[in-house]
């Protein structure tokens, strides 16, 4: 197996890598009261990144899930929200317009998405079920040539300043996950309302959003029949995208540690050269290599979605590495990583949206296990579950 980046991949890489160090991490700590970084997500578009998950008839770069996800880690080195903006065109959201929306509206949207001129929100969680969708509430009739939307969504991301909302809704109130489809909500639709109620501790506004009696033309119900599987598929994706910037944080986070390491000072010489900190340094670098083994094993597994068994045990493990990571960085930085000046304060809290997001781990954990459990063929043991 071959785990070299192409050169177009390692040029994208090192071009991030300079734009991230000189334009985003000096900024990064603007944006911890909530504001949006248009100037950042500007710029991204300018260099073809927001294009990534449009295909190229489109104006996009028909990139693969492991281009994506080499961008989405480079970026989450150093700033977290920067990072989760990105996330909003280059993930699941213009995924699904691209795979599943009628031609007309994929030509209307996916050019302004990759020239970085709408910004898109995806409405999952209700104040009564997050991982359970099956049973969500919010619900689209359909009435001729119009759908209507009723319903309530919370802990919504960019929900008050996007131009598309990607909704998972109840079509015609059909019971249970076979009920289940996606409708798609452009801004400024009559009695949409959105309101950034919840600031978390990464720096984003999340938002309480109400849908009451929303009409939207009937093409905008872009998933119906069998919808709750075909947007569960493209949710892997946003796992392995999740996991990317879980990694990124990980990574920026061992990469100040490195810096403090070498330019502190005690006893009379840097820090580093003390036994114990270079075992934590070794093992950050441990399990961040584990977790990029298993990350990138999982983004070409499938395109344009990954394997699910994958895309989870990415997701379990790169979420929860970079909570140990970030924190043992902070820790390296004694009293100063505990203050918003300095880059790890930020990667810690940032790497504790992780596990919260795109499925959390325990949710992720039962799917791997029913899975191992239940497959298993013994006579082939592990490879019988085609992990590689």
């Amino acid at each position: 197996m071959d785990f070299k980046l192409s050169d177009e991949q390692r040029e994208m890489v090192d071009t991030l890598r300079k734009f991230r160090q000189k334009e985003l991490a000096p900024k990064a700590i603007r944006w911890l009261n909530g504001d949006y970084p248009y100037e950042n997500l500007k710029q991204l578009a300018q260099m073809g990144i927001l294009g990534m998950s449009v295909p190229e008839q489109y104006g996009g770069s028909s990139a693969t899930v492991l281009d994506a996800v080499l961008a989405m880690e480079e970026i989450g080195k150093s700033c977290y929200v920067t990072a989760l903006a990105a996330l909003g065109e280059i993930g699941v959201q213009t995924r699904i317009i691209s795979e599943f929306a009628p031609e007309p509206l994929k030509k209307k949207w996916l050019p302004k998405i990759a020239s970085g001129d709408y910004i898109l929100a995806i409405l999952l969680t209700e104040p009564d079920a997050g991982t359970d969708v099956p049973n969500y509430r919010t619900n689209t009739d359909i009435k001729g040539a119009k759908a209507i939307v009723n319903g309530q969504k919370t802990l919504i991301s960019r929900a008050d300043i996007a131009d598309l909302m990607i909704v998972f809704t109840r079509i015609d109130n059909a019971p249970g996950a076979a009920g289940i489809g996606c409708v798609i909500v452009e801004k400024g639709a009559k009695g949409y309302q959105a309101e950034g109620k919840y600031h978390t501790m990464g720096g984003e506004h999340l938002c309480e959003v109400v849908f009451d009696n929303v009409e939207v033309p009937v093409e905008n119900v872009i998933l119906r029949d069998n919808g709750m599987k075909k947007l569960l598929s493209a949710f892997n994706m946003q796992r392995c995208l999740n996991s990317s910037i879980c990694l990124g944080m990980a990574e920026g986070a061992l990469e100040e540690a490195v810096k403090y390491l070498r330019d502190r000072k005690a006893f009379g010489k840097p820090i580093g050269d003390f036994q114990g900190m270079r075992w934590k340094a070794a093992d950050m670098m441990i399990e961040i290599e584990a977790g990029r083994g298993l990350l990138y094993r999982a983004a070409v597994s499938g395109d344009p979605f990954p394997d699910p068994t994958m895309a989870a045990m990415a997701k379990i493990y790169c979420n929860e590495m970079a909570i140990r990571v970030t924190s043992q960085a902070v820790q390296v930085h004694g009293g100063y990583g505990y203050v918003d000046e300095f880059p790890v304060s930020r990667l810690f809290r940032g790497a504790r949206f992780g596990s919260l997001g795109g499925g959390t781990t325990e949710t992720l954990r039962n799917l791997v296990g029913r899975k191992v459990v239940e497959h298993m063929d013994l006579a082939t043991g592990i490879a019988s579950l085609n992990t590689f």
